[in-house]
């Protein structure tokens, strides 16, 4: 994990949003049409309606935030679901502590 792309996927405001979002899913999204829960995180379709953003827009920011090790994709067909990495959100925080 390194300290400095967290911190920089974390520096844009809606990104941070999606991680408060994904803690708690039954709170913050509708209801999967397919499944009747969010173990395997939330669609992304949701994530962007709650934006208001682009399609384009909200892939690269996930992208950007599973790069940094910060969300689990994992795919159900032609959709993907994104859940947080709670290992690696800890390890951030630990890391922190110790540097700062």
């Amino acid at each position: 994990m390194n300290v400095v792309e967290v911190s920089k996927v974390l520096s844009n405001e809606t990104r941070v949003n999606i991680l408060k979002w994904l803690k708690a899913p039954e709170a913050n999204f509708p209801p999967h049409q397919d499944i009747d829960h969010f173990d395997d995180g939330v669609c992304v379709g949701y994530i962007q309606d709650k934006t208001g953003l682009s399609q384009s827009t909200i892939s690269t920011y996930l992208n950007s935030m599973q790069q940094a090790g910060l969300v689990i994709p994992t795919r159900h067909g032609k959709w993907t679901y994104y859940k947080r990495n709670e290992e690696v959100i800890e390890a951030y925080y630990t890391t922190l502590k110790e540097v700062l």
